[in-house]
């Protein structure tokens, strides 16, 4: 068994490359080794600013030797009255055997030629060779490069490279026009701490040489670096460092030997909002704040900067970061006095100026759109006249921060600010923390918004833009969604759960849609295929938070959902709770076994019912069913169970308390099974039409009640 080390020397290279191309070879060293017929003992991976290494222990010396067969020309091809033609005598040539190796077996599509031949392992070291250039330009990312005056492309040139199998340098160029980089046995260290170059006397070697270089190769040792140095620099001046991952993962990837340093800034300072200076520390300086306490939001005038310098410098490096974090907290200062010299309404008019998307004008004009959507939701949750008041105003300011220099200068402080000069301008609670929570969620992971204003507002905003977009067909596509629209789709649906919202969410957006296209001129597009693509697009939605989020199985989602039928899958968006609560609630009866009890009752009479005419709504049997026509006293008894299955039926469909129909359902399967089954079954499909109709309907009522809870059809049995 041998060790095998690569790294690949570069100029600095961009933080968030260094996270990817790890993440990359993780998945596509292993599988190219496999497909090599190369096992391993382990695969570490390395990466800092300058460099990328693999380190994989227990490779075998070579390949294990290994038998293969091979498919050929059909036989019709290779031979011709017994004797072979030009394909079977290329394809032998081409595995260097005699044409009398060859065999003739039969397959699926008719008799082929084969040959099986014993594959001697080649040297791992020679595996390699072909393998490693592969893995460097296999990498795919954004905004490479070329340099000299080669095609080669890199996110940033590169100046060295270590290939070593055990401690012998297994020789790999790379060559790039009249440049080239071979590899050796010699790395590089630190910039500042180690400048001499490094020499590696074995693969194994590798990470204690670097360390001993101040080169700290492994990203989650200088991640944890990283946090302990923050931590103790916190305490020594009596706070808690607020470690944003983001932040941690960006500043692991910059350095190669961390060193934590304090600065301080003004007191005065503070009085800015404390948005406004952890986004400068953190967005803009990568710094880490420092809180008082851990529990609470309160700045202390200091921040902790993770050098990669020399130590013995922290306080030159201090006093630099010190005056940059001044002038910026200067600038953010003069903002936001500028901007409180008027109040948020009055920002409004400058809107006008500001382009939503070319094809469907200003901000302001989606502000007044937002505006009628947001009625129209209010309307449906008959929420109250102050309410609606506060919603209606709040959508109104929600984006006059847009134009502010404190948002233009840090857009990602919108909303943020909008709350905060609200408030300055005399504007009320409800109005004020409704600007911020429209924009949440903002993350995948972000929190939701917890007031009705900001519910609301945030999910006028959203659908205003899906209609929008939509309507001037920049549909998402792939992996290509410029305006985030899954992501807005999403959080309509996860906004409605989370807060319970009774919202029909087919009559808003046939409503928001009218009123899209009544002020278009001329109209974008016409109102059925615009509605027809937002209603799929947010079914896919709701189908994916419910498999993935909700961990709902596939043919559950599906059941709930409806296949192929418009008005039951419309009854989803009519009702985003009840399709929420009946899909969880189908996982649990499955888990639990009731699901079972009923299933094959249920699909059975479902299966039949679809050869009959009655419509899949209609649970009365009154008027349906004609007593005369029963043949069998379980047509009878079964006639009457329906008939108490009703009101049970209803009352769960209008409580959502669908234990109750399961439990009706578990009640009349017994009756059910002697209509199919027991002494007095019959035949369901009987030659005469009018006693076969009765029956069908008989199942399809059956089916119908069914309908209620789910699409039983779509479940699959034993899932």
């Amino acid at each position: 068994m041998v060790t095998f080390l690569l790294e690949v020397g570069t100029e600095e290279l961009p933080a968030s490359f260094v996270a990817d191309a790890l993440n990359q070879w993780r998945s596509r060293i292993p599988a190219s080794l496999a497909e090599s017929f190369l096992s391993s003992e382990s695969i570490q991976f390395y990466g800092t600013p300058r460099r990328l290494a693999v380190l994989i222990a227990g490779l075998p010396t070579q390949q294990p030797d290994r038998e293969e067969e091979v498919k050929g020309p059909s036989a019709q091809a290779a031979f011709k009255d017994g004797k072979p033609t030009k394909a079977a005598e290329g394809f032998a040539r081409s595995r260097g055997i005699a044409v009398a190796d060859l065999a003739v077996r039969s397959t699926d599509k008719g008799d082929f030629v084969f040959v099986r031949q014993q594959i001697a392992g080649r040297p791992t070291a020679e595996i390699l060779t072909e393998l490693v250039p592969q893995w460097i330009f296999g990498l795919e990312g954004k905004r490479f490069m070329r340099w000299g005056d080669g095609d080669l492309r890199f996110p940033r040139p590169i100046r060295w490279l270590v290939s070593l199998l055990d401690e012998a340098v297994l020789p790999i160029r790379l060559v790039n026009g009249s440049e080239s980089c071979t590899s050796d046995r010699i790395s590089q260290g630190h910039r500042v701490l180690h400048p001499d170059p490094v020499l590696i006397p074995s693969a194994a070697q590798y990470v204690e040489c670097l360390r001993q270089a101040f080169v700290e190769v492994d990203p989650a040792q200088r991640e944890a670096q990283i946090v302990a140095q923050a931590e103790k620099a916190a305490r020594s001046v009596k706070g808690v460092a607020t470690i944003n991952p983001g932040l941690l993962a960006e500043v692991r990837d910059l350095v190669e030997y961390p060193t934590a340093v304090v600065g301080q800034f003004d007191p005065e300072f503070l009085e800015l909002p404390p948005e406004v200076i952890t986004t400068e520390m953190e967005s803009h300086q990568r710094y880490f704040p420092i809180r008082k306490a851990a529990d609470r939001p309160t700045l202390l005038p200091y921040f902790i900067t993770i050098a990669n310098g020399d130590p013995a410098k922290t306080d030159l490096i201090a006093a630099g970061n010190q005056r940059v974090i001044r002038a910026r907290l200067s600038d953010g200062k003069y903002f936001f006095d500028l901007d409180r010299k008027q109040s948020l309404e009055d920002y409004l008019p400058r809107l006008e100026t500001v382009t939503f998307q070319a094809d469907l004008g200003s901000v302001r004009a989606k502000v007044d759109r937002m505006g009628e959507i947001a009625q129209m939701i209010g309307s449906q949750l008959q929420v109250n006249a102050a309410t609606q008041s506060a919603i209606d105003r709040a959508t109104l300011l929600c984006k006059a921060d847009l134009v502010t220099q404190m948002v233009g200068e840090f857009p990602e402080l919108q909303g943020v600010m909008g709350e905060k000069y609200a408030r300055s301008s005399g504007e009320s609670e409800a109005v004020a923390t409704a600007i911020f929570e429209h924009y949440l969620p903002r993350g995948a992971h972000d929190q939701l918004p917890l007031t009705l204003g900001g519910q609301v507002v945030g999910i006028a905003d959203r659908l205003d833009t899906l209609i929008g977009i939509f309507s001037i067909g920049m549909v998402p596509s792939g992996s290509s969604d410029p305006f985030a629209l899954r992501r807005a789709a999403t959080a309509i649906v996860n906004i409605t759960w989370a807060a319970n919202l009774e919202l029909n969410l087919e009559q808003l957006l046939h409503q928001a849609v009218s009123a899209f296209l009544a002020g278009s001129t001329p109209p974008k597009t016409d109102a059925a295929s615009l509605l027809q693509q937002l209603q799929e697009f947010f079914l896919q939605r709701v189908r994916t938070l419910l498999q993935e989020d909700r961990s709902i199985d596939y043919d559950l989602v599906n059941a709930v959902l409806g296949e192929s039928d418009p008005d039951y899958t419309a009854r989803a968006l009519q009702n985003l709770l009840d399709v929420r609560d009946r899909a969880e609630f189908l996982q649990s009866i499955r888990q639990n076994g009731q699901l079972t009890a009923i299933y094959e009752t249920v699909n059975r009479a479902s299966r039949l019912a679809a050869q009959g005419t009655l419509d899949k709504t209609t649970l009365e049997p009154t008027g349906l069913i004609d007593p005369r026509q029963f043949q069998q006293p379980s047509e009878q008894a079964f006639y009457e169970a329906l008939i108490q299955l009703v009101p049970e039926t209803q009352a769960a469909q209008a409580e959502r308390n669908y234990q109750r129909l399961v439990d009706a359902l578990a009640n009349i399967a017994p009756v059910v099974s002697q209509f199919f089954d027991g002494s007095t079954s019959v035949l369901v499909m009987d030659e005469n039409l009018d006693i076969r109709q009765n029956r069908l309907n008989l199942l399809g009522l059956l089916r119908n009640q069914a309908r209620v809870l789910a699409d039983f059809g779509a479940i699959v049995k034993g899932e």
